[in-house]
């Protein structure tokens, strides 16, 4: 049932562009649960959207452009005077809180030829193709502190944040926008849950709920410990003439010479 799920969420993704006055959108659920998370936000793939601005022989790129939703009140353009994209990165714009930064770079999504459908089935398979067909922000954990890494860098984005995102079409000859999308709508990450609020559902026990459970058992372990104790060193001290009269005197024929052991009653 999932499967067909997915095969509808992708056939879909034409008519859902044309729909949207093409700007980007988040992952359809069937296709990526969990999202938007903490510090990622799983968009789709631009497909179909810039056919009409493609020419034979020529080669292009597709640029994604984040920024923080209030940056737009500073500046939301992402190319110079001349048509060429900035490179404005993460850490130039404090993560995109001073405006817009380059997330990723791709080729042109495949319309005419898009990855198979059907693998969508295969556990082995899946996984590839969902890559053909979505983009994750804020997937690269270590790029920020790696000196070595020369790819652009699409860092974590913050926890309970508003982003929107562009799509560009780039010419790779001379590295002008050729086409770009509208910025999408408002697009939040989730927000971190304080332990005081977590499982607050019927059934379910808050943090603080949890906290005080697990004091009363320790509380209540310490009691039966101590009871126990007590018990035991109270048997120890017994009196000698008491712990006599609790079992029955052992026989002996050395004080009754001449009868035998009484049978057990």
């Amino acid at each position: 049932m999932r499967g067909n799920w997915i095969v509808l969420a992708f056939c879909s993704l034409g008519q859902l562009y044309a729909d949207q006055s093409l700007k980007p959108q988040t992952a359809a659920a069937q296709l990526a649960t969990n999202n938007p998370t903490l510090t990622t936000i799983a968009l789709e793939k631009p497909f179909c959207m810039f056919d009409s601005s493609l020419h034979p022989n020529k080669s292009y790129t597709v640029y994604l452009y984040a920024m923080m939703e209030l940056a737009i009140a500073i500046s939301s353009l992402v190319t110079d005077n001349r048509s060429k994209p900035l490179d404005s990165t993460f850490q130039q714009t404090s993560g995109g809180r001073l405006g817009p930064y380059k997330a990723a770079l791709f080729n042109v999504p495949n319309c005419a030829s898009p990855p198979n459908l059907a693998d969508v089935g295969d556990i082995n398979k899946v996984s590839d193709v969902l890559k053909q067909y979505l983009f994750r922000v804020g997937n690269d954990e270590t790029c920020l502190y790696d000196p070595n890494f020369l790819d652009v860098c699409n860092p974590p984005l913050t926890p309970d944040t508003t982003y929107r995102f562009k799509y560009m079409l780039v010419d790779n000859t001379d590295c002008i926008m050729k086409d770009q999308t509208l910025w999408s709508d408002p697009i939040k990450t989730r927000r971190v849950k304080l332990p005081m609020k977590i499982d607050t559902g019927p059934g379910r026990r808050s943090g603080g709920m949890i906290v005080i459970t697990s004091i009363l058992s320790v509380f209540v372990f310490l009691l039966l410990s101590g009871f126990l104790a007590s018990v035991s060193s109270t048997v120890r001290v017994l009196p000698k003439g008491r712990s006599r009269l609790l079992r029955p005197p052992k026989w002996s024929p050395c004080d009754h010479p001449g009868h035998t052991e009484p049978a057990p009653n």
